[in-house]
C-alpha cells in the first residue's frame, strides 16, 4: 500500500489541500484519545477537539494566507465566522480521517520511515544521506528528530487512507471522448462591430441626469480618509543586529556541543531480502541460507544474485544497493550486523521483522569531527538569534507599556531599546490593494484600524503595540490627518457627462445590433462587411475577447450560418457569423492521457468528499457554537 501511494502521490497532494491543514499538529495519541479541559469548540466520537488545538490550527492558517497573500492579506476578511468554522471542519475531517486510519490499524514501518527520509533530495549529499544535513533542517524547524519522525510518520499513514480513496476512482473512455469532443472543437468565425464611439454623437446628456448620478453615487466622488504617521517597529530581527557574540562565547558552545558538529560514520551495504510470505520461518531461513552458500561460493555475483533473487522491490533492480546510511537508519537486527561487518564483508543471515537478509558492506565513510573555525559562522548565528529571542521575550512587554503609558511620543520608547523612529507618507484608510506594497508594516489590516481609532486621530495617542508578524511589534501615532471630503459637482460633471454619453453611445450600438441580429437570425439578407474568419479554439489562444469567445461557443449551430451577438467591455456591439464546425481528424494520445488525468482527479475529488461525508455520517460530530465564538476573543 506504502509504494502505491507513493506512485501516486498527485492524487494524494490534491486530497490533502481538501483538507486545508497540516495532518501532523499533534500526536496520534491525541487525535485517538482527545483530551484537554474546559470548552471544546467541537467533539468527534469519543475524542475532543480543544481550544488550544483549534487555535494552534488557526493561527498555523493565518501565517499560511498571509505567506500566500503579502500584500492582499486582510486579518478582518480572513478572521470572520466563515472562515473560522472552515478550520474547525478541516480539524474535524482530520480527526475522522485519524480515527478511522487507527481502526484499520494502518502504521508506517520504521524501515519504510527511514528509507522514506534517506530518499528527501535536501537531506542528500553526493547522492547519499546526510545525517548532518538532517540534524540541521531538524534545528532550524526547531524539531528534534523524534518530533519530526513521528509526525512524518503520521502523514504517511494518512496516504495510505487517502491514495486509497482516490485509486478507486475509474474513468470510463467515453467520457473521456465526449470531453476531448468538446475541447478540441473549432468554430470558424466572422465578426462585426457597432462601435459605441459612431453613436456618441448621437447621445446627449442634460445637468438633471448628471446632478442625479452625481447624488446617487457621491461615495464615488469622495478624497479618502486619509493620515500622515510615525511608527516604531521592535522586531527580533531589530534586535539580532545590536546582538554582539564574544570569541569566549563561541569556544564555550562549541566544547559543549562538539556531537552537534561531528559527522557520524556512514556505511553503505547491499542486501538480499527474503520475505516470509508463507508465513513458515523455518522454510524461509532455510531458503536465506541457501542463497548465502551461493553467494559465498560466488562473492563477486553478489548483485547479480540479488538482482534474480532478492524479494525487496526497492533494491532487488540495483542489485541489492542501499546507499550509504548512518546508525539508526535501519531496523536494529540490520543495523547491529552492517555496523559489525568490514568493508567488503557478507554477513550471515539475518532475521528482522521484514524477513531474512544477506547483508554485504560495500562501503564506509568515517566519522569526522568539524574544527571550531569551520563551524563559527553556524554557532555564532545560533547564539544571536538565542540572545535576539531571549531579547525580544523581554522587551516586548516593556515597550507595549511603554508606549502605551507614554501615549504622547514614541521616541521614548526607540530611545531605550535602540530603534528608529520611522515617518510614513500619506496613509489611505481603506487602501487599494495595489496601493498597499508601499505601505509597509503600516499595511496590516489590525494596525491601519487601530491608526485610524478615534483616540489615535483626535488625541494623537500612540496606537497599542500591535503584533504584525510572529515576534515583530510594531506601534504608531497620527502626525497629520485628514478627514474623507466630498468633490464638489462643478469639479466632477464633465467626468460623469462622459461616462453617461458613453453609457448611451453604448446601449444605442446595442439596440442597433441586436435589431440586425434578429433579421439574420430570421434568414434576412446579409450584407454586413465581416472581417476575416477567425479561428475559436478552446486549445488555443483566443482571437476575441473572452465574452465574444463564450458567445461563439454557446451558439446554436444546427443550421450554419449561426450568428450570436454580444456586448463587449468597450461598449461596442459584436455580432459573430458562425459558417463552420470541426473537429480535428486525430487526437493527440498524449493529450488524451492529460485529459483522463484531470477527470480522473476530478472524480477523486468527487470520491473523497463522498468519503470524508460518509464518515461524518456514521460518526457523532458535535460542534460547539459557543464556544468556537468564545475562541474569537
Amino acid at each position: 500500500m506504502f509504494d502505491a501511494v507513493r506512485n501516486n502521490r498527485k492524487i494524494v497532494q490534491i486530497f490533502l489541500v481538501l483538507i486545508c491543514l497540516p495532518f501532523a499538529l499533534w500526536g496520534v495519541d491525541s487525535y485517538v484519545h482527545g483530551g484537554g479541559a474546559g470548552e471544546d469548540p467541537a467533539s468527534v466520537g469519543d475524542t475532543k477537539i480543544t481550544a488550544q488545538q483549534f487555535q494552534q490550527a488557526w493561527r498555523q492558517q493565518q501565517d499560511r494566507l498571509r505567506q500566500a497573500l503579502g500584500a492582499n492579506y486582510k486579518s478582518e476578511e480572513a478572521n470572520t465566522p466563515e472562515a473560522r468554522l472552515a478550520v474547525l471542519n478541516s480539524l474535524i475531517d482530520q480527526r475522522l480521517l485519524a480515527l478511522e486510519a487507527n481502526q484499520a490499524r494502518l502504521g508506517v514501518s520504521d524501515e519504510a520511515l527511514r528509507n522514506f527520509i534517506a530518499r528527501i533530495p535536501s537531506l542528500q549529499e553526493n547522492g547519499a544521506f546526510s545525517m548532518a544535513r538532517y540534524e540541521a533542517a531538524l534545528s532550524a524547524q526547531g524539531l528534534s528528530q523524534p518530533q519530526f519522525e513521528a509526525q512524518l510518520r503520521q502523514d504517511l499513514t494518512l496516504q495510505q487512507l487517502v491514495g486509497a480513496v482516490g485509486e478507486s476512482s475509474l474513468v470510463a473512455k467515453s467520457s473521456t471522448d465526449a470531453i476531448m469532443r468538446i475541447e478540441a472543437e473549432e468554430r470558424q468565425a466572422s465578426e462585426f462591430r457597432f462601435p459605441a464611439a459612431q453613436y456618441s454623437a448621437q447621445a446627449s446628456v442634460d445637468a438633471a441626469a448628471v446632478k442625479k448620478f452625481y447624488d446617487e453615487n457621491a461615495r464615488l466622488f469622495q478624497t479618502p480618509e486619509r493620515a500622515r504617521a510615525e511608527y516604531v517597529v521592535l522586531s527580533q530581527e531589530a534586535l539580532l543586529a545590536q546582538v554582539k557574540v564574544a570569541d569566549e562565547e563561541v569556544k564555550a558552545w562549541y566544547d559543549g556541543h562538539k556531537d552537534r558538529y561531528q559527522s557520524p560514520e556512514e556505511r553503505r551495504a547491499s542486501h538480499i531480502l527474503l520475505l516470509d510470505k508463507d508465513k513458515d520461518p523455518a522454510k524461509t531461513k532455510a531458503a536465506a541460507e541457501a542463497i548465502l552458500r551461493e553467494v559465498q561460493a560466488q562473492p563477486a555475483k553478489f548483485a547479480e544474485i540479488a538482482r534474480s533473487r532478492s524479494q525487496d522491490p526497492g533494491s532487488a533492480n540495483k542489485g541489492g544497493d542501499l546507499g550509504f546510511f548512518a546508525r539508526g537508519m535501519m531496523v536494529k537486527a540490520f543495523d547491529d550486523a552492517a555496523f559489525k561487518l568490514k568493508d567488503g564483508e557478507v554477513s550471515g543471515v539475518v532475521q528482522s521483522e521484514f524477513g531474512y537478509h544477506i547483508i554485504k558492506l560495500t562501503g564506509i565513510h568515517p566519522g569526522k569531527q568539524r574544527s571550531l573555525e569551520e563551524v563559527r559562522p553556524e554557532i555564532v548565528a545560533e547564539l544571536k538569534r538565542q540572545a535576539s529571542a531571549k531579547r525580544f521575550a523581554e522587551a516586548a512587554e516593556a515597550f507595549s507599556n511603554m508606549v502605551y503609558e507614554q501615549a504622547d511620543s514614541l521616541k521614548p520608547a526607540a530611545e531605550r531599546f535602540g530603534l528608529k523612529v520611522e515617518t510614513s507618507g500619506w496613509l489611505a484608510k481603506a487602501p487599494k490593494p495595489q496601493d498597499l506594497p508601499a505601505y509597509g508594516v503600516l499595511g496590516e489590516p489590525k494596525l491601519l484600524k487601530a491608526l485610524f481609532a478615534d483616540d489615535a486621530v483626535k488625541n494623537k495617542r500612540n496606537t497599542d503595540a500591535i503584533e504584525i508578524a510572529p515576534n515583530t511589534l510594531v506601534a504608531a501615532r497620527v502626525v497629520e490627518y485628514q478627514p474623507a471630503a466630498a468633490r464638489p459637482l462643478t469639479e466632477v460633471s464633465a467626468q460623469i457627462e462622459s461616462g453617461l454619453k458613453l453609457r448611451e453611445a453604448a446601449a444605442q450600438a446595442k439596440k442597433a445590433g441586436e435589431a440586425k441580429l434578429a433579421e439574420l437570425q430570421k434568414g434576412g439578407e446579409d450584407k454586413l462587411a465581416w472581417s476575416a474568419t477567425k479561428t475559436f479554439s478552446r486549445l488555443q489562444p483566443l482571437p476575441a475577447p473572452p465574452a465574444a469567445a463564450r458567445a461563439v461557443f454557446q451558439a446554436p449551430v444546427g443550421k450554419l450560418p449561426a450568428f450570436v451577438g454580444v456586448t463587449l467591455d468597450n461598449g461596442d456591439y459584436a455580432l459573430y457569423r458562425v459558417a463552420k464546425v470541426s473537429q480535428p481528424e486525430a487526437i493527440d494520445e498524449a493529450r488524451r492521457k492529460a485529459v483522463e488525468r484531470e477527470y480522473s482527479t476530478l472524480l477523486a475529488q468527487e470520491d473523497f468528499a463522498a468519503y470524508l461525508a460518509a464518515l461524518r455520517a456514521r460518526t457523532k460530530v458535535e460542534i460547539n457554537q459557543k464556544a468556537l465564538e468564545a475562541s474569537d476573543r
